[in-house]
């Protein structure tokens, strides 16, 4: 028998997330991110259930041409622009869309000589301070790609430091100071405008613009955090389960686990669950991370080791060798684990791994 172990892929789940993303966005363009393998879910499994966005945003070109063999036809927009000459070459066979964000990228399409023009969206460093050109030089980086014969600028765009905070504060990084700068750098520029991710655009209503970009909350992560994503009317795209493959019972001032971390104050049943840091659950995880076991919550204890974890069965009496777990989906939310172990959903869904078999739901 196969290790008790899988990822469920939901479609059903990320259809209607990316739903919420279209009526929040009120009309607006819907770029569905979906780099790092669609955060971890499938780039073929999310050309599938976003066939209703407007089109897919990403950073490897790999994962273009996959975009691509999937079936996808509609735009798909390179986030971070190309990384070398040669590689508009692949720009052009697939019909892809940069971003441009720097002078050496401006330079390798200034040198091109594509035989169909290359559509960009230029990008602005309003307070980031990553990638993008800052008040004259966007002028100047608008300027020389207007003298481009075959390059159009389908839009400008920005990306947000603190969008998912409730309630920004001022600051150089504040939604309203970016916004501010972007407002007056562009002031009479034509074209779109592209500017929200998943928290501008339920948390920031006035980054408005004309497309968005959502990525975390097409897969059900919450755009804000401490607040669960089904406020927002969002579903968990994945759904990480095992099965407890040992039940055990401890007495007072028994531990558990590497480093003797955890200790029984009382007789205390306990589980071990075929699930560990090699499947991409976090080491870090702290006891009281929350576990569902035949679908009500229990609490990790002690250390997260390789292949397994522990938990406190003391709520589920019935619970025996080969009782379902969920690690993450919809009795215990992922951004919940992610918060207790200090990190974000984002993380969790990319750290999956390999190894874990996945089943997708359609």
């Amino acid at each position: 028998m196969p290790r008790p172990i899988q990822a469920i892929i939901d479609l059903p789940a990320l259809r209607h997330n990316l739903a919420a993303c279209r009526a929040a966005a009120i009309g607006r363009k819907v770029w569905a991110v979906i780099k790092a393998n669609a955060y971890g879910h499938g780039i073929e499994n999310a050309v599938g259930a976003f066939a209703a966005a407007d089109g897919l945003a990403l950073l490897d070109l790999a994962e273009a041409e996959r975009a691509r063999a999937a079936g996808w036809t509609r735009p798909i927009l390179l986030l971070e622009g190309i990384f070398a000459a040669a590689d508009l070459a692949i720009v052009e066979a697939f019909g892809l869309t940069v971003v441009v964000h720097n002078d050496e990228q401006l330079a390798w399409l200034a040198a091109a000589r594509p035989a169909q023009p290359i559509d960009v969206y230029l990008k602005l460093n309003t307070g980031m301070n990553r990638l993008g050109f800052i008040g004259n030089e966007a002028s100047a980086a608008r300027e020389r790609l207007h003298g481009l014969p075959h390059v159009r600028i389908v839009s400008l765009m920005t990306h947000f430091a603190n969008a998912d905070r409730a309630d920004p504060e001022a600051g150089p990084a504040s939604v309203a100071e970016q916004l501010r700068r972007f407002e007056e750098w562009t002031r009479g520029w034509p074209g779109e405008r592209c500017l929200a991710n998943s928290s501008a655009l339920f948390l920031q209503p006035s980054a408005a613009g004309d497309a968005v970009r959502p990525g975390i909350a097409l897969y059900g992560g919450t755009p804000l955090s401490g607040t669960p994503a089904a406020r927002y009317g969002l579903r968990a795209g994945m759904h990480l389960r095992a099965e407890l493959i040992a039940v055990r019972d401890v007495g007072v001032g028994d531990v558990l686990g590497y480093g003797a971390r955890w200790a029984a104050r009382e007789p205390t049943r306990v589980g071990v669950v075929a699930c560990g840091y090699a499947d991409g659950y976090p080491r870090v995880a702290p006891d009281g991370t929350p576990v569902a076991v035949d679908g009500k919550r229990v609490s990790l204890v002690g250390r997260v080791s390789m292949d397994m974890i522990t938990v406190d069965l003391s709520q589920v009496p019935t619970a025996r060798v080969g009782s379902q777990v969920e690690l993450w989906g919809d009795v215990v939310p992922i951004d919940e684990v992610a918060e207790r172990a200090g990190t974000v959903g984002y993380e969790l869904m990319c750290a999956l791994a390999p190894r874990v078999p996945q089943r997708v739901i359609d």
